[in-house]
């Protein structure tokens, strides 16, 4: 975008000089994040540099640090591959936090394929996914989350495919924790991504974060009664059963965008627990009876 355009996330902090549009809905969801970060450095006691923050690539990938003070590890990966760094950083330490933070364009369309396979292992990471309908950065072309029929400047005509419904999607793959939220309630998404990164498997907040430039969203989910416009956000009801993967289902047949926690399976144990159990099953060889086991 032309810089007259952009945004500065922080003057404080010349060296993290952030790129975003004024408005963006990535500010609320950083925001979020480090309140977030705060919280679970005051629950556990752990250092901030516990936690490691992965990103693809797009307007998400600013959010590898926070505004200021401490900072988690960062790492910004390639398109679409967070999840399968975030395994490897999971793999290779498994006392780490791991956050990855993604768009919808780089975490559904060509990182579609790594969803299915860590819901499966329950893989305990927390994905923050910041949706805003386009792919923002490179000039608002279509994403997998644009709606039917839409111009962008990559369907001049029309969007020809049917738009994804991520939340359903997660729910079908078998992610253990589901949680919906809006980048304009900031302090209401920190507690969502707080209670994902304290889940024990694997863990998706899928936000609503509109592009102010490309695709921007932002009044008709929060709604504006002057102008008639009901918002399409709601809370999820207190009596909702978040272990009722039918009742999940229900609730995402409702009009609109729940914001809450959708889904959680606290019973079925994450992919490092399962590691854990089968290394304390495995027989163990001493470097001699390895080399003994080749013939030379």
């Amino acid at each position: 975008k032309p810089e007259g355009d952009r945004g500065s996330m922080s003057k404080k902090n010349p060296e993290y000089d952030f790129k975003w549009c004024p408005g963006c809905g990535d500010f609320g969801v950083r925001r979020a994040i480090e309140f977030a970060m705060i919280d679970r450095l005051e629950e556990t006691g752990l250092p901030m540099e516990n936690n490691v923050v992965v990103a693809g690539i797009g307007c998400s990938g600013n959010l590898v640090h926070l505004l200021e003070g401490a900072q988690p590890y960062g790492f910004h990966g390639i398109h679409g591959r967070s999840l399968p760094i975030a395994m490897g950083v999971k793999m290779a330490s498994p006392g780490l936090n791991v956050l990855v933070v993604a768009g919808d364009g780089d975490f559904l369309s060509i990182g579609g394929e790594h969803i299915a396979p860590q819901a499966a292992r329950n893989l305990n990471i927390c994905a923050v996914v910041m949706d805003n309908g386009v792919y923002g950065l490179t000039k608002g072309q279509s994403s997998p989350t644009t709606k039917l029929g839409e111009i962008t400047s990559s369907t001049p005509y029309g969007k020809m495919e049917a738009e994804a419904d991520p939340l359903e999607l997660y729910l079908t793959m078998g992610v253990s924790f589901i949680a919906a939220g809006f980048s304009g309630q900031p302090r209401q998404l920190a507690k969502l991504i707080n209670q994902g990164m304290n889940h024990q498997g694997f863990s998706m907040v899928h936000v609503q974060s509109p592009c102010t430039t490309y695709n921007d969203t932002f009044e008709m989910l929060k709604g504006n009664p002057k102008k008639g416009i009901d918002p399409l956000i709601w809370d999820v009801p207190e009596d909702h059963d978040r272990s009722d993967k039918g009742a999940a289902y229900s609730l995402l047949q409702e009009r609109g965008l729940p914001v809450g926690v959708i889904y959680e399976d606290g019973a079925r144990p994450s992919l490092d627990a399962r590691l854990e159990e089968m290394q304390g099953r495995a027989r163990k060889r001493t470097t001699e009876e390895i080399l003994a086991s080749y013939e030379f």
